[in-house]
């Protein structure tokens, strides 16, 4: 992967979010633990950091074709907005249960929306059929290189903004880009050794855990969620985001809804940070009974990755 061109090409685009100590978390867990807010970001996740890492390696007839996507939200709405800033047509697909604040900001960006699915992998597979039919480029939501090193370009930013390496990072686990793109680009940093990567996954939205203790891609049914953000599937064809979330993370952990809730009502209390149930499920692993390996000292980071909720959802869980 290319990191170093994904890293310019997210510098132009996204934004470099702030890494915030949490005096709370930092007390209860006897350590430094330091939250990536990436839930301020442009289109209000990290996702733009791989739309635009994509979208700038696209050649100048892909441009002129244009690009089909497919999203529960955060996805669609980087791709729109990236497609905006550089000229390119793009479709989005989104499964009819899509959050209406995503919906709101895929249309607010200019890109066509086709609802269609009950489920993510019923949109996702009229995307891909789509794009197939036009010859437009299908802008994978995890499952691809530049997408991948994309959302890596967060480690650079957690190392530079920590002084160095952390050691311990926790990340929202779904199709596995974020996770492994971050875990990858700390494998690919020098100096010193990367640090121990947790895969935070919701309860009700869990098939790539599922998938690495198969031992292979696998599909299992879709639960409506808190973390919506994380539901779908990962592709029984998965070529890149597998490898790297079972070759590269260290420890998975699981959350409940009402873990989540609790998560997203706390980000809004205690750090005065929005954070949408995917987002969130990485605090809520630290305000869990999980304790870090005592072999990673060094401060925790955590990922924030999305803000992007419904009013009405987050006026629930407060």
């Amino acid at each position: 992967m290319d990191f170093e061109g994904a890293h310019a090409a997210v510098a132009g685009i996204a934004r470099k979010t702030p890494l915030l100590e949490d005096p709370e978390l930092s007390e209860r867990l006897g350590r430094p633990v330091f939250v990536k807010a990436e839930c301020l970001q442009v289109t209000g996740s990290f996702k733009v950091r791989g739309a635009a890492a994509r979208l700038s390696a696209l050649t100048p007839t892909e441009r002129a074709q244009g690009v089909v996507a497919c999203s529960s939200g955060n996805h669609g709405r980087a791709v729109a907005h990236v497609a905006q800033r550089l000229g390119i047509p793009a479709t989005v697909c989104v499964p009819e249960w899509v959050d209406s604040v995503k919906l709101g900001g895929i249309r607010a960006a200019g890109a066509e929306t086709i609802l269609v699915g009950a489920s993510f992998d019923a949109s996702e597979a009229h995307a891909v059929a789509l794009a197939s039919s036009t010859g437009r480029t299908y802008v994978s939501a995890y499952d691809d290189p530049w997408v991948i090193a994309g959302q890596g370009t967060i480690a650079r930013e957690i190392t530079e903004q920590l002084g160095k390496v952390p050691g311990v990072v926790v990340v929202p686990l779904s199709g596995g880009g974020l996770l492994g793109g971050i875990a990858a680009a700390f494998a690919h940093q020098q100096g010193e050794g990367p640090p121990h990567m947790v895969g935070a996954s919701a309860e009700k939205a869990a098939v790539m855990l599922a998938s690495v203790r198969a031992g292979r891609p696998v599909e299992v049914e879709e639960e409506e969620t808190l973390a919506n953000a994380l539901a779908g599937g990962i592709g029984l064809d998965n070529r890149y985001s597998f490898a790297l979330i079972r070759d590269l993370t260290d420890t998975h952990v699981t959350v409940s809804e009402a873990q989540i809730a609790e998560a997203m009502a706390y980000s809004t209390r205690a750090l005065r940070l929005v954070a949408e149930g995917g987002g969130a499920v990485g605090l809520a692993v630290l305000l869990s009974d999980w304790s870090p390996p005592p072999a990673a000292e060094g401060a925790i980071v955590v990922v924030l990755s999305g803000g992007n909720v419904a009013p009405e959802v987050l006026a629930s869980v407060l």
